[in-house]
């Protein structure tokens, strides 16, 4: 994922479509695709460690969102003022202020809901002092600059990602997944046709014979399927206890049969694989593993995201609000502090590709009116118009975005263990 357009508390009863940029981190289902060992940690003995570890991690994760946030919002805030546009707020987080000043004709903010943000411009604020014709309001502004400002926070956040998996490659190095033979297993549950089978955890399917010589996870899964009470052979390689190297060992499994007529057999499957990370030797090798990193990162978000649209129905409930990115995120932190360099730059690449979309309230959608404004001459879309289109589209991401916030709460732990 990614964000959602939210809009900010205005006096008119609908806000313009160039009053403001607002946010609200939202993530599409990825790939995991780098697990890394945790460092140790020094926590005071008189202290709960556990408390402690997740504080901490949590507090990171809200801070790399928070920092994501800033950067897309000073996207939009730098073009405004460097093409001479009035601004009128700047605002990290939602709710109440915790601080706040003022610069100029322009009020900082830093909020205590560190989930979203927004830059304010006064086109429709009667109290602002501006003439509605003047010509450094936004919406007054000819189509190149109204573009450069709306775009720009999905510039920023490229490039903030960019910057980070430049910086990861100078400090702790690219992490590269070499594939290996075979799928993974890593679950079996108890009880299951996998487990009665003697199929364990860590157990690597090397080959299926007759039918997957050489298997990969969807051609597993598929015939999985396909054999429901069907003996399937097996091949696997694990380690016994007490030896060094690996055995092979021929199994045979006979799926149960599923709900919907399907096979079943009752494990987790991954592709195996072995991490390791490449160090640069000098600036240029950063550059080209950073650029490598970035181009494999933006493919993957952006695949996500098409899945997600193709396939909304199967992948709606793995869409994921700003309560369960943090969540991820301090997960990561406990796993590995390096791990949140991948962490933020995929939320960035999330955030930069959601608001691409051409719906209403996001940046895609502003853009749009835009582009349509263009193709029309210069004439713009009535103001009517245009404000129900944004209106319409800021009520249904406010709604999404409470559910995902109140679902993903839910889901955590600590509040199902309460429930």
């Amino acid at each position: 994922m990614i964000t959602i357009h939210l809009s900010p508390t205005s006096k008119p009863p609908f806000p313009s479509p160039f009053r403001s940029h607002s946010h609200l981190a939202v993530s599409f289902p990825l790939a995991r695709r780098h697990r890394h060992l945790s460092r140790p940690v020094s926590i005071p003995a008189a202290a709960p460690p556990d408390l402690l570890a997740s504080v901490e991690s949590v507090a990171s994760a809200a801070s790399v969102l928070a920092a994501i946030v800033l950067v897309h919002e000073s996207g939009h805030f730098l073009a405004a003022t460097s093409r001479g546009i009035h601004v009128s707020k700047f605002s990290i987080g939602f709710g109440p202020a915790l601080a706040r000043f003022r610069v100029g004709a322009v009020e900082y903010a830093l909020r205590a809901i560190p989930l979203g943000g927004y830059v304010g411009f006064p086109d429709d604020d009667p109290e602002s002092g501006f003439s509605p014709d003047d010509p450094d309001l936004l919406r007054n502004r000819p189509v190149p600059d109204r573009l450069l400002v709306v775009s720009a926070g999905v510039v920023a956040n490229l490039a903030f990602a960019f910057l980070i998996l430049y910086a990861q490659a100078l400090t702790v190095g690219v992490p590269v997944q070499a594939q290996l033979p075979g799928v993974l297993v890593p679950e079996v549950l108890p009880g299951s046709a996998a487990a009665r089978a003697g199929l364990l955890p860590g157990d690597i399917i090397l080959a299926v014979p007759g039918a997957a010589p050489e298997p990969s996870v969807p051609v597993l899964v598929d015939l999985i399927k396909a054999s429901p009470s069907k003996k399937v052979p097996i091949t696997v390689s694990r380690t016994a206890p007490g030896a060094a190297d690996r055995q092979s060992v021929e199994l045979s499994v006979v799926p149960d049969t599923g709900a919907d007529g399907t096979g079943r057999i009752g494990v987790q499957l991954s592709p195996n694989f072995r991490v390791t990370r490449v160090h640069p030797q000098n600036l240029a090798d950063a550059t080209v593993l950073a650029v490598r990193e970035f181009t494999l990162l933006t493919g993957t978000v952006f695949d996500g995201l098409r899945q997600t649209l193709l396939n909304f129905s199967q992948t709606a409930d793995k869409v994921s609000g700003p309560v369960a990115i943090i969540a991820v995120g301090a997960e990561v932190a406990r796993s590995s502090a390096d791990g949140l360099f991948q962490f933020a730059a995929v939320i960035n690449l999330n955030l930069a590709a959601i608001n691409l979309l051409p719906l209403p309230a996001l940046d895609g959608g502003t853009l749009a009116l835009i582009l349509i404004e263009a193709v029309r001459g210069g004439r713009k879309i009535p103001r009517e118009i245009e404000q129900g289109i944004m209106s319409s589209g800021i009520l249904l991401v406010l709604m999404v975005g409470m559910f995902l916030i109140v679902r993903d709460t839910l889901n955590l732990d600590f509040i199902k263990e309460m429930l």
